[in-house]
């Protein structure tokens, strides 16, 4: 049977064709002056799609480089820090942390949950210079609460500076960077900016810099200070990925074209509508008798499932690639074969979700041999998608 390729994890996301063509048209050199007002442009469009006054800076790596960037510009050798774990990426940060010679507590959250505020609030020291912490755990499908921690750090009277993965978390949460006194968002190309992997951006604030101008640990190709001062000129430090930056300001340009033009209003519609098409799945799911793997703190970019005892998660991966050419993720480490996840953010609609939840529903009636009839569900998905579509 004719079979069309459907992309639906949680990074890289299904490109943008605008964006693809950009690329392919992007035959410039990095030091003439229509690169310069590319990037200009893209990195003014990107503080409005971040939703921040704050610089906003671009590096050709991808997100774990912004990442190892936001721990060696802003730490010194012997620094405590708070890492806030609960899956793989929260695990990433420890790692980091402990590479650059850092001194983390870490406060830990069983996968698939979020993190209790009173154990953030005990683990906070005088002495604590960062927060590091994921607005979405890709991993689990956990969102965690950003606003929350911010919140937290104030009425403790914290110095800390917040540093916040939001490689998943932006463009499918609602964040208010600035007003929060979130210190550094992390962002990536290959999730909500429908674009291939190969650049991050952060978003870095006025208290940040100030910590970076006397942190002590050893930074060449990621140090922030140079990015900042070249990209005063409409200039990267480094060779930067040309393409990629043409693709990202066109997959901008989509966002805004959404909303007449407004990027700031397209980035809440794309918000929007991860979280539509994360609520369709997440009702279908269960009206078919699966298990939500984080039913409290759901996070939109990513659905994470756990499949019934006895069956390999493994199993719904490889039929819907081979039977429906839908590619989902498996899960993690030691989550792998537990659970399967699928992702929202970014170049999908409530058309993919529907086309998605139908494949599952031959899966776990033909497959898995679930008591499960066809509609049951697609009705519900529908209907939330009925509802949407009223507001």
């Amino acid at each position: 049977m004719f079979r069309k390729f459907r992309l639906f994890t949680p990074g890289p996301t299904p490109l943008l064709p605008a964006a693809q063509f950009a690329m392919a048209a992007a035959d410039m050199h990095h030091r003439t002056p229509e690169f310069k007002a590319l990037y200009s442009k893209v990195l003014a469009q990107l503080k409005q799609f971040v939703g921040t006054q704050n610089d906003v800076l671009l590096l050709a790596s991808s997100g774990t480089g912004a990442m190892e960037a936001s721990v060696s510009n802003f730490t010194s050798p012997g620094d405590r820090v708070l890492v806030l774990s609960a899956g793989k990426f929260g695990e990433r940060w420890a790692s980091l942390t402990k590479t650059f010679g850092l001194r983390p507590d870490v406060v830990s959250a069983p996968y698939g949950e979020t993190f209790d505020q009173a154990a953030i609030r005990a683990a906070l020291h005088d002495d604590t210079r960062a927060v590091y912490v994921q607005a979405t755990e890709t991993s689990t499908g956990v969102r965690h609460d950003i606003q929350a921690i911010a919140a937290l750090l104030r009425q403790a009277n914290s110095n800390a500076l917040l540093i916040v993965d939001g490689i998943t978390g932006l463009g499918s949460t609602h964040f208010d960077i600035d007003s929060w006194g979130v210190d550094v968002m992390i962002g990536g190309s290959q999730k909500a900016v429908m674009i291939p992997p190969g650049l991050s951006y952060l978003s870095i604030s006025e208290r940040a810099w100030a910590a970076a101008e006397t942190a002590k640990n050893p930074r060449f190709y990621f140090d922030l200070r140079k990015e900042r001062k070249n990209a005063k000129a409409g200039e990267s430090a480094y060779t930067p990925a040309v393409s990629l930056i043409a693709a990202l300001g066109a997959a901008l340009d989509f966002i805004a074209s959404q909303a007449g033009g407004d990027l700031a209003a397209g980035r809440t519609l794309l918000v929007d509508n991860a979280q539509t098409c994360a609520t369709m799945t997440r009702t279908a799911l269960t009206a078919m008798g699966f298990t939500l793997f984080a039913p409290t703190a759901p996070a939109a970019a990513v659905t994470a499932v756990a499949t019934p005892d006895g069956i390999d998660s493994s199993a719904v991966v490889k039929e819907l690639k081979s039977h429906y050419g839908a590619t989902i993720a498996n899960g993690q480490g030691e989550m792998k074969g537990k659970i399967f996840r699928i992702a929202h953010l970014g170049y999908f609609d409530p058309l993919d979700t529907i086309a998605l939840v139908a494949a599952l529903e031959h899966i776990a009636k033909d497959t898995l041999q679930l008591p499960v009839e066809f509609g049951q569900g697609l009705v519900p998905a529908q209907s939330i998608y009925a509802a949407a579509m009223k507001v």
